[in-house]
């Protein structure tokens, strides 16, 4: 993507009223949405996240299903989920908004039991033990994401990446947590959830044209 129209995009989502862009001093020093998640979306239904959502497509997609329940990505990167955003705007999805932030500040953007449901869809494996820090189910994470979560709140995780599939399934049954569903090749699977193969992210689709297996897991985290 150009400079030209990536500047354009965060023209753009400067206009959405269904973007949220606080500045980290504004995350570190009291978010105002923490805990009010509700005034955004003029209702108390139930709060869902996609951390790294990328183009929103798993935002979207539930949004559309699921009208009673308010969804939220999650993204630093702008530019990417501008579509979701525009597309949530023309099709008058009131219970879909995309929030710029990076997620390691994910505990500090919403209070605690704040949110039903989490879906991480494709992050970045970090497969060097160097990146390890950055890994979206690394013990860290799943502490803030426990933090935040409901007690009954379930995680997906969604990837191409069998090395992340691997390090996450062996974390959840080192720390205790609850796999409710788990498998490495989630297309070949008839009994897979219709909610996971139903929805397809532009690079997943890419991955499956390949011939790559999409691995999932579902999870509870122990308390």
């Amino acid at each position: 993507m150009g400079s030209k129209n990536k500047l354009k995009r965060f023209r753009e989502n400067e206009t959405f009223s269904n973007v949220i862009q606080p500045t980290r001093k504004e995350v570190i020093d009291g978010f105002s949405l923490k805990g009010n998640w509700h005034t955004l979306f003029k209702n108390n239904n139930p709060i869902v996240l996609e951390l790294g959502c990328g183009k929103g497509e798993y935002t979207i997609a539930l949004a559309r299903k699921n009208p009673n329940i308010n969804y939220i990505g999650v993204d630093i990167k702008g530019a990417r989920f501008w579509r979701g955003a525009k597309i949530a705007l023309e099709e008058n999805l009131t219970n879909a908004a995309f929030l710029r932030s990076q997620i390691e500040l994910i505990d500090l953007l919403f209070a605690e039991n704040e949110v039903d449901e989490i879906w991480i869809t494709f992050p970045d494996p970090q497969i060097k033990y160097t990146r390890t820090k950055h890994r979206l189910t690394n013990t860290e994470f799943l502490k803030k994401y426990r933090h935040i979560l409901k007690p009954e709140g379930i995680v997906h995780l969604k990837t191409d990446s069998e090395f992340m599939h691997g390090y996450t399934l062996g974390l959840l049954h080192g720390e205790g947590h609850e796999i409710i569903y788990a498998h490495h090749d989630i297309y070949k699977n008839f009994h897979a959830p219709e909610e996971v193969t139903s929805t397809q992210t532009f690079y997943e689709s890419q991955y499956l044209e390949k011939g790559k297996p999409i691995t999932y897991i579902k999870f509870k985290l122990r308390y």
